[in-house]
């Protein structure tokens, strides 16, 4: 199975996985499937680290390169056809990081690793 990690969760794995719950770090700890951290990720954490309004251990550039190395993780690039499918999306959840999230999970074939309820109004698979 392709997951997809929502940007907390892929904060969690990191440095606090007993945050998430016993089918999600299943999930993430299975050999059979496959992470994957949206670029938008990446941009989110970077903007909140700017801000002032998250603080890190290790630089997510460092997380990445573990997960990749230790898990395989892989980036998932943010495509047009991702942002096009944003006009088909209902207006739920007003985030832009994760109606983004959501439109790749729905066009990539992916699950969404996440605790955000919200993700489940949405037409994805969703692991919590």
């Amino acid at each position: 199975m392709k997951l997809l990690l929502d940007t907390h969760v892929f904060l969690w794995l990191n440095g606090a996985p007993e945050k998430l719950s016993d089918m999600a770090r299943q999930a993430c700890e299975n050999p059979e499937n496959h992470l994957y951290l949206s670029v938008a990720s990446a941009w989110e954490i970077q903007i909140k680290q700017q801000l002032g309004k998250l603080q890190l251990e290790v630089s997510w550039q460092d997380m990445v390169k573990t997960q990749q190395r230790e898990n395989g993780l892989a980036i998932s690039p943010v495509e047009l056809v991702h942002v096009e499918a944003l006009a088909t999306l209902p207006a739920v959840h007003r985030d832009p990081f994760d109606r983004i999230i959501i439109s790749q999970a729905i066009l990539d074939g992916m699950t969404i690793v996440t605790v955000d309820a919200v993700f489940s109004s949405y037409p994805v698979r969703v692991v919590g």
